[in-house]
């Protein structure tokens, strides 16, 4: 399937694998696919993701904030260690406090090929529908965009990031729609 991907879709794709290894992650979800395409400089993903006013810091700052709330993001049991008194939010809170923001992913890096999760790959198959229903031969950035927000479940943690922004998620499929097809043409 890459094949067809231009190679701004492919560069937001290995950006979304050096996202989740900076964030210690051990798989390439939604919300590394979103980090990509906010990264992506000339494509329309990251023109429509700019139109709506997001950045790429804020965004990655809010990935972390979900991605770290989301127990099946993070190795560590956080019901085991309640049962025990320990608040695993406090405690992150405390090590940030002292040591600095992303403290405790600096350990957690995964070498290798990182997976995607189901719903990466469900957003990524959506990305080809995108550009087939638009009648283009290629996957754009903007194809991709549009697949992640396709993608619909509660596993999607870049809908509830964007969400949490406070963006117009209709909106954003409009905009992402205009550029491919005034890129096309």
């Amino acid at each position: 399937m890459f094949e067809r991907f231009h190679k701004d879709a492919r560069q937001a794709v290995v950006t979304a694998q050096e996202e989740a290894r900076a964030l210690g992650h051990n798989r390439i979800g939604t919300v590394h696919l979103l980090l990509g395409l906010i990264n992506d400089q000339e494509g329309t993903a990251g023109e429509a993701l700019r139109e709506h006013g997001l950045r790429a810091g804020d965004l990655r700052e809010r990935v972390r904030r979900v991605a770290w709330a989301d127990h099946t993001a993070d190795p560590i049991d956080r019901q085991a260690l309640a049962s025990i008194g320990i608040d695993l939010d406090a405690v992150r809170r405390s090590v940030e406090a002292s040591f600095g923001e992303g403290a405790l992913e600096s350990g957690r890096r995964t070498k290798g090929h990182l997976p995607f999760t189901p719903q990466a790959k469900k957003s990524l198959e959506l990305s080809l529908r995108s550009a087939i229903a638009l009648k283009q031969k290629h996957i754009e950035s903007g194809h991709v965009l549009l697949g992640v927000l396709r993608a619909t479940g509660d596993d999607n943690l870049a809908l509830q990031v964007l969400t949490d922004a406070q963006v117009d998620l209709d909106g954003l499929r409009s905009t992402a729609t205009r550029l491919l097809r005034s890129d096309a043409a």
